[in-house]
């Protein structure tokens, strides 16, 4: 189906606010999941690694299922995906506030939680990128900055929330906030097709009444003669039975004198429906095999399969800091006096900044969004490899907030994606892209977590961190080098509908 030109403006602006506070009251609680963290482990008395899967599986679990959240918003809309998911993560946080212990917690802020936000950033960068061309990269940063916003401001929140209510309370009351989400999802305005209405319901509305009207009469007449004969006898059976023989022979009286042309007609209908039924199924499936033969075209795309590598070694080690800062800092033994701001917070008002320049600077004719990004994983494997000789407040914070600004490449990766495959295949790639984001995100803090209970320090668990993302780093820029295109463009054109990624710079 294909949009009106995107308008870059007018209500899109209005997209943009709702999609930053939809981004900013669903993710302030699962990213900033790192204070609930050490209240799980006091709370359970649980091991480090196993308590890390709570935070781990909110993060991960909507990116995994991101191919499914994909088709809910291509099937449904934006705007219906958002109102819904507003209530599951609403009633996730409600339902963790009454966790009896942490298998509880997978279930209600892992899985609950996770898909429903991982439905509504699906949602929001959809609709976004709808909305938006030219400035694409600046209305995407824009709107990722609502998850980092919310890490810093509820890094805080939940903090000064368990003080004053207990861990359960605090939970209510941030379920409480969610539905908000409510409001900012029936402002999501669906952009009008500049083609004809969805062809699936063209094709119902056009289906003839003949096809429906035998709905109920799905057996032969014969059967259905048998069914109404027996009906009939029984019905007065149970009323008279010296009747029931006399109207008995009368009803089948009645039945034989059925006009012959009438079967005929009434099996002919009958078939005519089962035909219809049958090229549904086919048409379904050869939609299903479309869906294969595009992702399999998707992957012959080296940029694009280096990037579902990059982005799960990536997630794998650079999502852990944000959900184990603050027990790294504890575990260095670090005096609370010096706690001047939780380093969470840190983290979140730096990716809020990295996450805007990095947008503004993906806008810019002269800069290469694929290098830039590039460029932040190769220097965020440096940032992992210094957490380990970082043992005071001061110089924690100094990473940490390295961290989040680079961590703010997420507000690119759409536009690298985009440019990658096109605009008409950015919903089918960008859901791949995401299901392996969050298997990193679910895998990397137990793997952390699992590395200090075997050693009783972190600082082997960041270097393994530190190399999957340099790691990353270098294969996605391997496939990124000019040398590629002009392999490509000297051996055979790509399929229809695929835009090939100009690693090369314009200027």
């Amino acid at each position: 189906m294909a949009f009106q030109k995107p308008p870059d403006g007018g209500w899109g602006w209005v997209i943009v606010v709702v999609s930053f506070f939809t981004q900013f009251l669903c993710y302030g609680s699962p990213l900033a999941v790192g204070v609930l963290y050490l209240e799980w482990l006091d709370a359970f008395g649980e091991g480090k690694g196993k308590t890390a899967w709570v935070g781990s599986l909110a993060n991960g679990i909507g990116l995994l299922a991101s191919p499914v959240c994909s088709i809910c918003v291509s099937s449904f809309g934006a705007r219906p995906v958002a109102i819904f998911s507003g209530f599951m993560v609403a009633g996730g946080l409600m339902m963790s506030s009454f966790a009896p212990n942490i298998y509880f917690l997978y279930v209600s802020y892992g899985i609950v939680v996770g898909l429903g936000c991982g439905l509504l950033y699906t949602a929001t960068v959809t609709i976004t990128c709808q909305y938006f061309d030219k400035r694409r990269g600046l209305a995407l940063g824009l709107i990722s900055t609502g998850s980092s916003v919310g890490l810093f401001i509820y890094a805080a929140l939940q903090r000064e929330l368990i003080e004053l209510y207990g861990l359960d309370g605090c939970l209510l009351i941030v379920g409480a906030l969610s539905l908000n989400i409510l409001a900012c999802g029936s402002l999501m305005r669906p952009l009008e097709s500049s083609s004809s209405p969805q062809s699936e319901k063209m094709c119902a509305d056009k289906v003839p009444d003949q096809y429906f009207v035998y709905h109920e009469k799905e057996k032969t007449v014969e059967e259905n003669i048998s069914i109404l004969e027996k009906g009939y006898i029984d019905e007065k059976c149970v009323n008279s039975v010296p009747e029931c023989k006399q109207d008995s022979i009368l009803n089948k009286n009645v039945l034989s004198s059925i006009n012959v042309n009438e079967k005929d007609t009434y099996k002919k209908k009958v078939v005519e429906q089962t035909n219809f039924c049958k090229q549904l199924a086919k048409r379904k499936w050869q939609l299903y095999l479309t869906y294969w033969k595009e992702t399999m075209v998707l992957f012959k795309n080296k940029v694009f399969s280096a990037l579902f590598v990059a982005i799960l070694l990536f997630d794998i080690g650079g999502f852990p800091p944000s959900l184990l800062m603050e027990d790294v800092a504890r575990s260095a033994n670090i005096s609370e006096d010096d706690y001047y701001m939780p380093l969470i917070s840190i983290i979140g008002i730096m990716t809020t900044v990295g996450k805007l320049i990095l947008g503004i600077l993906a806008d810019f004719k002269w800069v290469n969004t694929l290098y830039l990004y590039v460029t932040t994983l190769l220097m965020t494997g440096v940032a992992l490899f210094a957490i380990p000789f970082a043992k005071s407040y001061l110089s924690l914070a100094m990473l940490s907030g390295i961290l989040g600004f680079l961590t703010g490449n997420w507000s690119i990766f759409p536009y690298v994606t985009t440019k990658t495959v096109g605009i008409e295949k950015l919903t089918h790639a960008y859901g791949i892209l995401m299901f392996f984001a969050g298997l990193g995100n679910s895998l990397g803090p137990p793997i952390v977590g699992w590395f200090y209970d075997w050693t009783q320090e972190y600082d082997t668990a960041f270097y393994f961190s530190g190399f999957c993302v340099l790691l990353g780093g270098f294969l996605l820029l391997l496939a990124a080098l000019p040398c590629w295109n002009v392999c490509t463009n000297q051996s055979s054109k790509l399929p229809p509908n695929t835009y090939s990624y100009k690693v090369a710079s314009n200027a």
